[in-house]
């Protein structure tokens, strides 16, 4: 289960290390025009529609022939993926075409972190006990944020420490080499993984199911709508209330790129202390009462938080802390709660089908339409907005949501 956990590290790191690399990237590899990073986020959105892909592709095999399986494949193509990420030419060398290599090795690392998500939240899920399910789930959510703390300093680093000239010719080749070398490691730790408890019941009673994906969408249509709606308010709480939140200052004027980039990492530092208190707190009191607190938060807090940012000083720190706090929150008790909708007999299926796909909608376009709505309209408040639209479209759902949590749930 560490070994499980420390691999996501190096996933997330190499995966969200192109948001928090944004400013740079679109120097690099679109130009310097004012469109730059409308084009880059924009192929963050595209790619981040490859996701799903993976999660059902990598997600049938794990239902099919194990996590470990899933787990291993997922590695490797991130690992590759990352390396040749690193060895492009730029747009000063090849022009346009410089982008949309960029945009297909980024769908190849969407297509990978399908896999990879669903699996370790499976893989933590079968080997916890019941009654730390929640805590031991939500390392998921804290392995994957300490990937992008890595990442966030790494870019903070890198875009401090190496002159405008060189960052764009070659410095920032420097992080993903850095990615690539430490998933080529992990690749190989992964090989010492033992299948969970779980899919060797399955196997040794014969239910593995022969087609997951179908079965799960005949018998737990229910459970995906349910998992859609929690991983939609996970999504945008993330990656429009952190991952966005630099490119946000950046834009409206409030700070450099290189001190936007330094108030990411303590973004990463809170979410990474609130994982493990919120899945404690999820065992305690029970999946439910832990979402809809969340969710209600969630439709109060984030508009004031992007507003006030603006003003800059103690305000920017406070808001980007805030929000760090909520959208690591969801994030925590959402990996449990989906993951605990499905039987275990196609549950990596069933995750692909509502959490994921929630992911590529509400994670991969929302940051785009949140730069957009700031820079046309000028209303800093935007992405704030956005968030709480959603919050109170899935609250309605956690109302009706049944109990998940082996405490309270009857036998």
């Amino acid at each position: 289960m560490i070994v499980a956990g420390l691999s996501t590290v190096v996933e997330w790191y190499d995966f969200t290390l192109y948001l928090y690399f944004s400013t740079v990237l679109a120097r690099v590899f679109f130009g310097t025009g004012p469109q730059s990073i409308t084009e880059t986020l924009g192929g963050f959105a595209i790619a981040y529609l490859m996701r799903p892909v993976g999660a059902l592709v990598f997600g049938h095999f794990g239902d099919r022939l194990g996590r470990r399986v899933t787990m291993l494949g997922s590695m490797s193509l991130m690992t590759v993926a990352t390396l040749a990420t690193a060895m492009l030419p730029t747009y000063a060398q090849i022009g346009p075409l410089a982008g949309v290599l960029l945009i297909v090795l980024r769908c190849l690392m969407s297509f990978s972190v399908g896999g990879e998500y669903t699996g370790v939240v499976a893989y933590l899920l079968e080997g916890a006990k019941d009654s730390r399910r929640g805590l031991i789930t939500s390392c998921a959510s804290a392995a994957s944020e300490i990937g992008a703390l890595l990442a966030a300093a790494a870019a903070a680093l890198t875009v401090w420490a190496v002159p405008e000239g060189s960052l764009i010719s070659w410095g920032w080749r420097l992080p993903f080499l850095f990615g690539a070398a430490l998933a080529g490691l992990v690749l190989i730790t992964r090989a010492t993984l033992e299948e969970t408890p779980e899919f060797l019941r399955q196997r040794d009673v014969g239910t593995v199911p022969e087609n997951p994906i179908r079965q799960t969408l005949k018998r737990h249509r229910g459970a995906i709508g349910r998992g859609f709606a929690i991983s939609a308010l996970g999504s945008i709480t993330y990656y429009v209330g952190i991952t966005y939140v630099p490119t946000f200052l950046d834009a409206t004027g409030t700070m450099p790129e290189t001190r936007a980039l330094s108030i990411s990492v303590l973004a990463a530092l809170t979410v990474i202390l609130v994982t493990p208190v919120i899945g404690l707190a999820s065992d305690r009191f029970g999946r439910r009462p832990t979402l809809l607190a969340l969710a209600l938060a969630s439709i109060i807090l984030p508009t004031a938080m992007f507003a006030a940012m603006v003003g800059g000083g103690t305000a920017t720190w406070a808001g980007a802390i805030v929000l760090a706090a909520l959208g690591g929150a969801v994030s925590a008790v959402g990996a449990v709660t989906t993951a605990e909708q499905f039987p275990g007999e196609g549950r990596l299926s069933g995750l692909a089908l509502g959490a994921t796909t929630a992911t590529a909608i509400f994670g991969g376009l929302t940051p785009l339409f949140a730069h957009l709505l700031v820079t046309n309209s000028g209303w800093a408040a935007a992405p704030g907005v956005m968030i709480a639209c959603v919050a109170l479209c899935v609250i309605i759902v956690f109302w009706h949501i049944p109990e998940t949590a082996p405490k309270y749930t009857k036998p």
